[in-house]
């Protein structure tokens, strides 16, 4: 016996902390946290809105059909607008998400509303900037209308502002929801997705196909619709609109493609990790949709799996291995079968008095320790410590699944646990060993079971251990039980006598192990 303690032994079948499966490196400083998302999120809305201004020069260059009368003016009222615009976006964003700023600029975890609502912010900011833009387009489109001698040329320029505010407020959308990912995850972890989906996968992509395909078609369909040039657009028109629909568009698939992809390369990592048996792995979820649901999913999954494993553990420690695993796979119930088995039945000797001179608690170290002897020695040779019975253990070889050499494995785990028990020098103990048929099953009722063998070979065994305790070598199996062993095992043991065990009127005849 070593000075390992249960606890030791008890040890909790997966780690308490959880691993979080996380992505790292550069793109990594897209998602700020704390007092960084606020100044960064504004900053992106920004260059989402200059992007957007960029586009407009574009388009407006396109479709310059080289009058200058009129142009003055409207560039004027675009300059001034934007410098209006962008301040009186920036407050109104910030307005309209000043819970989420309150808690981010704390540093503290968001209540549930306060997380529903952060949940908003990238559609927020994308409304907030779309009309922005709308009254951008109406506003320098009747200036246009006014300035320039064809009326016409104003409503070109209203759409060509109106589609800049499409491809910014839809750029908006992507940006905020890329750089707000850990924002999102903070705001998850206080108001989980429950499958009303804010951020779904199906709105994004319709989108990224609006920025790709559907601004860019529409802008050459106008162009050609153009009723201020009948003439059609020239070729500079539409290769600016081809060049402007392949850069927004490349961005907004890039974006799409991460917020996508990133996530899917975390479950797919936590799950390789789970089918390989840790459990102790947690997904962040940051996203509000379909894949925000699935991130969830997996986490309960690990968990449940987890819990699983520590019921499993928890249920072998209390049954048995190999009970507990054929439960598992048949379930349980009342009844069971007829099996040849060996048991083995070992008592310490003199425990009473043992108790009185070490006191209780010193008394269950020593038990403790002499028991995690019994156990090795018997789950070594594939047998099963059926219960615990105080200073005593009934172990048994053959049931609940087939042993090969159920009594030879008896005879050397007695042997082997002599042997500890004497090299330890810490208790006396008696080991006694017989064969033969028993019923072998669970007992008890419908709620409360407990697998046992029972059967004359356990009567005998307990019998034999009362023999044992005055015998030298402290181990006495019977004859049958050394004849059913193989040979090279009989060879360590030789016949005693005959006696009449308490309780059976048959005289049996014991056998105890040779002298080294």
């Amino acid at each position: 016996m070593n000075d390992s303690h249960p606890a030791d032994a008890a040890g909790p079948a997966r780690p308490a902390a959880t691993e979080t499966v996380r992505r790292d490196g550069l793109l990594a400083s897209w998602e700020p946290s704390g007092r960084l998302a606020v100044p960064v999120i504004v900053l992106l809305v920004n260059v989402a809105n200059l992007i957007g201004v960029g586009t407009v020069v574009l388009l407006l260059l396109g479709v310059d059909d080289g009058s200058s009368e009129g142009r003055l003016p409207v560039i004027g009222t675009a300059a001034v607008y934007l410098l209006v615009a962008f301040p009186v976006g920036t407050v109104a964003g910030l307005r309209r998400q000043r819970g989420t700023n309150r808690w981010l600029m704390a540093g503290r975890a968001p209540t549930a509303s306060e997380g529903a609502q952060a949940l908003r912010l990238p559609v927020d900011t994308a409304l907030i900037a779309g009309s922005i833009w709308l009254v951008g387009a109406v506003l320098v489109g009747i200036v246009a209308a006014v300035a320039f001698p064809d009326a016409r040329v104003g409503l070109r320029i209203g759409v060509a502002v109106l589609l800049g505010g499409m491809v910014t407020a839809g750029v908006t959308y992507l940006l905020v929801a890329r750089a707000a990912r850990d924002v999102t995850a903070q705001a998850l972890a206080a108001h989980p997705p429950s499958g009303a989906l804010t951020l779904g996968v199906r709105p994004r992509l319709v989108l990224t196909w609006g920025l790709t395909s559907g601004v860019p078609l529409l802008g050459i369909v106008l162009l050609y619709l153009d009723p201020s040039n009948p003439d059609g657009p020239g070729t500079g028109a539409v290769v600016l609109l081809v060049v402007v629909g392949l850069g927004v568009g490349g961005l907004a698939t890039l974006l799409i493609a991460r917020a996508v992809g990133q996530p899917l390369r975390d479950l797919r990592e936590a799950v390789r990790r789970i089918g390989q048996g840790d459990y102790a792995v947690e997904v962040v979820v940051d996203d509000a949709g379909e894949i925000g649901l699935l991130q969830q999913g997996v986490n309960t999954m690990a968990a449940g799996l987890a819990e699983r494993e520590k019921l499993r553990d928890l249920f072998g420690r209390h049954v048995g291995t190999t009970v507990a695993q054929q439960a598992l796979a048949t379930g349980v119930a009342l009844g069971g079968e007829e099996r040849t088995v060996a048991a083995l039945f070992v008592d310490i000797a003199g425990s009473t008095g043992l108790v009185r001179r070490t006191g209780p608690e010193q008394m269950v170290g020593l038990l403790n320790r002499f028991f995690e002897v019994v156990v090795d020695a018997i789950e070594v040779d594939g047998g099963l410590v059926n219960k615990f019975e105080g200073d005593a253990a009934l172990c048994v070889f053959g049931a609940p699944t087939d042993h090969p050499d159920p009594a030879g494995a008896a005879l050397r785990a007695a042997r082997r646990i002599g042997d500890a028990v004497r090299a330890a020098g810490e208790v006396d103990v008696g080991i006694g060993v017989a064969c033969g048929r028993v019923w072998a099953g669970q007992v008890g009722a419908a709620s409360r079971l407990e697998y046992t063998v029972i059967g004359d070979p356990v009567n005998e065994a307990a019998r034999l251990t009362e023999l044992a305790k005055d015998h030298a070598g402290r181990v006495v199996a019977s004859a049958a039980t050394v004849q059913a062993a193989a040979p090279d095992e009989q060879a360590h043991w030789m016949p005693e006598g005959e006696t009449t065990l308490r309780g059976r009127d048959v005289p049996t005849e014991t056998w105890v192990r040779r002298p080294a």
